[in-house]
């Protein structure tokens, strides 16, 4: 891409200065995406050095740290030290991602849980029942945990790799019922395969924790006070015999999430505008403090960790536990043995027909009240892919297993991750020869998706342009001032010539701490509406943002026709006034705060907007709307 394409890309990916609030769940599968390249490549560096020499593999994660003095020490081996403590973050990201979809994303319509939920019980349950099945009369049996578990980094990433033409919002199911996949699957680890467990540091445990409730509910802030506490009951954990990595779900999905307001996002934005007229050390240090303080702490901890568990923590876990020496015999034995075949058949098959066959009988037993996010074939796909069981699985097969056994359960895990992503790939290949209505209907279901748009489009009191009937309703709150809107203007044009079922609503956000005169901007769209020209004198004030004053305005009143006196009586009597604070309501009721936000058929519209980010939105909802859905 050359730098001009890559500028006018950014400028259409812009929000006003304070208005860079929480980044959506795109954010979180773009990094989940790029990380599965490096998770695949610690994984196949461990298998080629622990063939070329697995003395020192072995020699280097059986070295013994601690961490203390004296007899007050905490001593475990390099190996332990990446499962059970450095893969405490890796479950914190994930609760945290899982508590901000239950707070901003889909699941906080509450009744949308219980499918994914039940999905992901079902997903668990069949494939351990297909490794009981192998592995009945044998003590190997006891290793049934290592079969249940989808990994949710390895599979979102993959999945983002071999089947991009399903739709976004089987992302946000998988999510969903693979984070219950993981509570259930620590619960598991928690509960059958920690021995010895000690009462005392596993009640000191509980303690610590309805501490952490008491200060959520006092609403303090302090993130060394929370900081403290979660290591504690690590280290609480690990003395109960109970794997520590539970702490870090349990801490993440208490983590709350929230969109910024505009009361948070104007007292950044006047921190900042005091540095910037007087750089000094305090001043740098008060507007970064300020600026933190206006995203919610779900947000500061997802921007700090996730690229550390992505990029860093998941593929040292796979080098640590990939590592065996692949033998013609130990294939040989691994594709006769029930370990592997149970672990294998129970990821591949077991899966796919437990999350996919839970959600149909689900959604037959409901009436169709509750459904899928996706079309059944988007469904599959997720079933599928969810049958790469990599983290948890071997885990657990690392607790049940040892030696010649846990190196065939080993083979079955990466042999379920292969064959998984080659399913996946297959499905989508195959949904994408299907005629175009069936393939619609097949990926996107006929779910309608949660409304982000608080009040709805109202023909007599809005600024519509384009067919009343349109298919397509594309809502902007936009600020006459913000050059991000007048960059987005050609694109919706675009938009208006170029299909005859689109229409476009404004209203009024102006950021009067940002831009001083889009308040008296509005204000002067609305006098001309009262005499017919709003998107005249709307187009007019896109196009020119230099300079704001109201003989200018008025100039421009009478270019456009309009009585001067009655557009001049009417600025100053500001009889546009509660209108805009109208719109301003009802972008607050929206969770809007910066400028330009779109809401395509009610649902807002993340990403950039230049021409391909909202072409493609339109699209979709084309398709949505012409299988049944909004």
């Amino acid at each position: 891409m050359s730098d001009s394409k890559a500028s006018r890309r950014s400028e259409m990916s812009g929000r006003t200065p304070w208005a860079n609030i929480h980044r959506p769940l795109r954010r979180f599968l773009r990094t989940e995406t790029g990380s599965a390249a490096v998770l695949l490549s610690a994984t196949l560096a461990a298998l080629i050095w622990a063939n070329v020499d697995f003395a020192s593999y072995e020699r280097l994660w059986t070295t013994r740290l601690f961490i203390g003095v004296s007899d007050e020490r905490i001593s475990l081996d390099l190996h332990d030290w990446v499962n059970s403590g450095l893969m405490t973050f890796f479950f914190f990201v994930v609760g945290l991602e899982a508590r901000r979809e239950f707070d901003m994303g889909d699941l906080r319509e509450r009744r949308r849980v219980t499918l994914p939920a039940l999905a992901g019980v079902g997903g668990m349950l069949v494939p351990v029942a297909v490794y009981l099945a192998f592995n009945a009369g044998h003590g190997s049996a006891r290793g049934w945990g290592a079969a249940m578990s989808t990994d949710t980094a390895f599979a979102l990433g993959m999945l983002a790799l071999v089947g991009p033409r399903f739709p976004r919002r089987l992302r946000a199911f998988m999510l969903t019922f693979t984070v219950v996949d993981d509570v259930l699957a620590l619960a598991v680890i928690a509960l059958v395969y920690s021995e010895h467990v000690s009462l005392v540091p596993l009640l000191t445990a509980c303690g610590l924790l309805a501490v952490v409730l008491l200060l959520r509910y006092a609403t303090v802030s302090s993130g060394f006070a929370y900081a403290l506490l979660g290591v504690t009951m690590w280290v609480a954990m690990l003395e109960s015999g109970v794997d520590p990595v539970v702490t870090g779900l349990v801490l993440g999905l208490l983590t709350y999430a929230y969109p910024a307001s505009r009361g948070d996002l104007e007292r950044a934005s006047g921190l900042f505008r005091l540095f910037r007229e007087q750089p000094t050390g305090e001043l740098a240090r008060t507007a970064r403090v300020g600026l933190a303080a206006a995203i919610s702490p779900n947000d500061r901890l997802q921007h700090l960790f996730h690229p550390w568990t992505s990029y860093v923590i998941v593929p040292l876990f796979a080098l640590a536990n990939t590592g065996v020496p692949i033998t013609p015999e130990l294939l040989s034995r691994a594709f006769s043995s029930p370990i592997t075949l149970g672990i294998l058949v129970g990821f591949v098959a077991g899966k796919p027909v437990g999350i996919v066959g839970v959600s149909w009988l689900v959604t037959r037993l409901s009436g169709g009240r509750l459904r899928p996010p996706v079309g059944w074939a988007a469904a599959a796909g997720g079933g599928t892919i969810a049958g790469i069981g990599f983290t948890v699985s071997l885990l657990i097969a690392g607790l049940a297993f040892h030696g010649e056994q846990l190196d065939e359960a080993k083979v079955g895990v990466l042999s379920a991750a292969l064959c998984a992503s080659l399913v996946t790939w297959a499905v989508s290949r195959a949904t994408a020869m299907l005629p175009h209505h069936v393939k619609g209907r097949a990926l996107l279901g006929t779910s309608a998706p949660v409304r982000d748009l608080a009040i709805e489009v109202d023909d007599e009191r809005d600024h519509v342009r384009g067919p009343a009937d349109a298919t397509v309703t594309l809502v902007e709150y936009g600020d006459h001032e913000c050059p991000y809107c007048a960059g987005a203007e050609p694109v919706i044009r675009a938009l208006l010539s170029g299909s005859d079922d689109v229409r476009h609503v404004w209203r009024h956000l102006p950021l009067t701490d940002v831009h001083p005169n889009a308040q008296l901007r509005a204000e002067a769209a609305e006098a001309a509406g009262v005499q017919g020209a709003f998107w005249e004198m709307h187009d007019w004030l896109l196009a020119n943002q230099e300079e704001t004053s109201v003989h200018m305005l008025v100039r421009q009143a009478e270019a456009l026709g309009l009585d001067t006196e009655r557009f001049r009586e009417d600025l100053r009597a500001r009889v546009g006034a509660d209108r805009v604070a109208e719109d301003i309501e009802s972008a607050d009721e929206s969770g809007v705060s910066g400028t330009p936000t779109f809401f395509v058929n009610g649902r807002r519209h993340h990403g950039s907007y230049d021409s391909a980010g909202l072409h493609a939105a339109v699209r979709a909802a084309r398709v949505r709307a012409d299988i049944g859905g909004v």
